[in-house]
């Protein structure tokens, strides 16, 4: 075991910043219950930052996983009222597409109203007059209440709230070991991933969180949690061709949804078995296989410009690890009580889901954890608003150019694509982000069809101002990130954040898109010489890291 210079005593600890993680330990904030959550990198570093960013209705579900159905359709309503202010109301589509059974459609029908999923059917001409690109080959549609959610920014909200109600929590603290005594697990060893500090947490209980990682974590205290990571592969594509989330009408199946979300439509997704949740990558007959699919929703989807591919890992548990298709995992979530199924308490594990259920997931281990720590105070997640949300007003695609209008902020964007102003920026770099990655996430700098091509240099000559005091890494911190990204220099803000943006570029390199990364090569390469400056200091890289060349940014390469 690590030496370690600091402990912390809490009721609870939560292991993993996604959005189950998040919602357990704003939960148990809300009770009134200690907690600190611990996640190894940014919040939503993991899966929940790498989905299509579908609300579910609970339709794909109806007729093979009902259980899942149910709880997205009433988690939905729920979610929809709590946090409005990262939901758009994009309703959905259920096509059946020349490809797929006519009579699939009344089984379909059937199963949404067991399951208690609102659905109507439409006629195709209303369908084809909201969406005038769909296949006009379509012979029937059906609408449930699908909708599109801002996975990066509802996590800030939600921990907002949790550290408003006293909760701590710990970004870039990796769990190194869990102290078991007899059959008790009484305490985590952290690390400190910007200053290399070791921290011994302890707690009456430790809730492991941690989605496709959830094995690993448990694997620290010689337990056993069956975790069968499902990649899913993503394409962004540069324009919102529908405003309706399109779904083939059939059985689950790879590429058969398109969900519209902020400015772009995303198109999965694929769904692969992996030995790791760290070690994966995109092969390009996946991004040909979804663009063809596409073209089955979308007549001309293939000439559509691709913005960029990535890839998250479902964390879909089995009981036993006999080998399965991911496709026949239920996406239902399960608790793992370790003192009932293992002998050993303090520790419990949740896993499976979706992010439309976390907070019905986090509400169901918060009550265990409650009743064994005798506290009585219920569940308010589902009635209490996070803030940001009072005035009941959903999102909708023209938000941000309205605050700009409002504001008078046209000269202070930094990312025209995205609409980012400095003020986001600056909030975002005082508010703890270590990179202009985690910049990213909070505010979508970088995302849009430049990848960071005019805005990180902007970026980063920001950092600087803010920060001023940032100096090389020295023999102190080993290498690390220094705490609150103050020890990165500008040269290695803007070469990580090229890195995060070519990693879903490399798959998709045709087109327009080629010739944009042929720009931003001229800008960083040709011109700043961003390759030829030392970088001092790299951010910490997950093991086992798939390496490749990029032809002059980059030397490590790991898909989102």
């Amino acid at each position: 075991m690590q030496n370690t210079t600091r402990q912390i005593q809490t009721d609870v600890l939560v292991i993993g910043g996604g959005a189950t993680g998040l919602g357990t330990v704003r939960d148990l904030a809300m009770r009134g219950i200690r907690t600190v959550l611990v996640e190894k990198g940014d919040l939503t570093h993991g899966t929940t930052g790498r989905y299509h960013g579908l609300l579910h209705s609970g339709g794909r579900y109806v007729v093979k996983d009902p259980q899942s159905a149910t709880e997205c359709a009433e988690e939905n309503a729920i979610l929809r009222r709590i946090m409005p202010q990262y939901i758009e109301d994009t309703s959905g589509f259920f096509v059946i597409t020349p490809w797929d059974d006519p009579d699939y459609g009344d089984r379909f029908l059937k199963a949404c109203h067991d399951t208690r999923v609102p659905v109507q059917e439409i006629s195709v001409e209303e369908a084809l007059r909201r969406e005038p690109v769909l296949n006009p080959k379509i012979s029937r549609v059906f609408e449930v209440p699908d909708g599109s959610a801002d996975s990066f920014m509802s996590a800030y909200g939600i921990a907002r709230s949790a550290t408003q109600y006293g909760a701590s929590i710990l970004n870039y603290h990796f769990v190194t070991d869990l102290v078991r005594e007899g059959d008790r697990i009484v305490a985590a060893i952290v690390e400190d991933l910007r200053t290399g500090e070791h921290k011994r947490i302890e707690a009456t209980y430790i809730l492991n969180t941690a989605g496709a990682w959830a094995g690993k974590i448990a694997q620290l205290a010689d337990l056993r949690v069956n975790v069968m990571p499902g990649k899913g592969t993503m394409i962004a594509m540069n324009h919102r061709m529908v405003n309706t989330v399109i779904n083939r009408c059939k059985l689950p199946a790879d590429g058969d949804i398109l969900v519209p979300i902020h400015t772009v439509s995303v198109i999965g997704t694929t769904d692969i078995h992996v030995l790791d949740p760290d070690v994966y990558g995109i092969e390009p007959d996946e991004v040909t296989f979804l663009m063809e699919e596409g073209e089955k929703m979308i007549p001309g989807f293939t000439r559509y410009r691709a913005l960029r591919a990535w890839a998250g890992v479902r964390p879909l548990y089995r009981e036993e690890s006999s080998a399965v298709s991911d496709r026949d995992v239920s996406r239902a979530y399960k608790l793992l009580d370790h003192r009932k199924r293992d002998g050993v308490d303090g520790f419990i594990s949740i896993v499976g889901g979706k992010w439309t259920t976390y907070r019905l997931m986090a509400e169901e281990i918060v009550d265990i954890v409650a009743a064994r720590l005798g506290v009585s105070t219920p569940c308010r997640t589902a009635q209490e608003v996070i803030p940001g949300g009072e005035e009941s007003k959903l999102y909708w695609l023209g938000h941000n150019l309205a605050h700009v209008e409002a504001d008078d902020s046209y000269g202070d964007l930094l990312c025209e694509c995205e609409l980012v102003t400095r003020k986001q920026v600056v909030q975002a770099i005082r508010g703890g982000a270590a990179n202009l990655d985690d910049v990213r996430r909070e505010t979508r700098l970088g995302m849009g069809p430049c990848q960071g091509g005019f805005c990180t240099y902007r970026a980063a000559a920001l950092w600087g101002e803010v920060k001023p005091d940032a100096v090389p890494t020295n023999a102190k911190n080993n290498g690390k990130l220094a705490q609150d990204g103050a020890g990165m220099p500008g040269t290695a803000l803007v070469r990580h954040f090229l890195q995060e943006r070519w990693k879903g570029l490399t798959s998709i390199m045709w087109g327009d898109q080629l010739r944009q990364a042929r720009l931003d090569q001229l800008i960083y390469v040709d011109t700043l010489g961003i390759d030829l400056l030392p970088e001092h200091i790299r951010p910490p890289q997950p093991e086992n890291e798939l390496v490749t060349g990029h032809p002059a940014i980059a030397t490590e390469y790991h898909h989102d």
